[in-house]
């Protein structure tokens, strides 16, 4: 699967990833090349429910991570996931929010909804030591689907 996102010059390859052994969604690896995932566990992107894909902000010493600046897009960007049939589910974005993490909303990201929609998230906000103190979580829905 790969993922593109031109308002903010992303096109990325879509890693699986799966829960972590703390329970909590693993994230991508941190490494030179890097690359968003999708979580397995959410639907595939184009299918009813929230497909939840994950990237980073920045990836320590390796500079910029692929969501870089996620927090940038608005209402009305495109999003296009090509799935591995080749299928090409293209999304508009319909909200971007910067939370807390500690004030995570679990229910509106993985919660169900009744149309495919898809969940892109990052790290944002101050830098708390290691990490950051807020996620940016960009909303998007279907708008269309064009098979090969």
């Amino acid at each position: 699967m790969r993922l593109r996102i031109p308002a903010i010059g992303v096109d990325t390859p879509l890693i699986r990833l799966g829960l972590a052994p703390d329970g909590t969604v693993e994230v991508p690896p941190v490494t030179a090349h890097d690359r968003a995932g999708w979580y397995e566990h959410s639907p595939t992107p184009g299918r009813t429910g929230p497909s939840v894909v994950l990237g980073h902000v920045t990836v320590g010493a390796y500079g910029d991570g692929v969501f870089r600046d996620l927090a940038r897009l608005r209402r009305g960007d495109r999003v296009a996931a090509r799935l591995a049939d080749g299928v090409e589910a293209e999304f508009t974005v319909t909200d971007r929010r910067t939370v807390a993490k500690a004030h995570f909303p679990s229910a509106a990201v993985y919660g169900d909804v009744d149309r495919p929609e898809l969940r892109l998230i990052t790290c944002g906000g101050p830098r708390t030591g290691d990490g950051y103190a807020d996620n940016v979580i960009v909303f998007a829905a279907l708008t269309s689907s064009k098979r090969p």
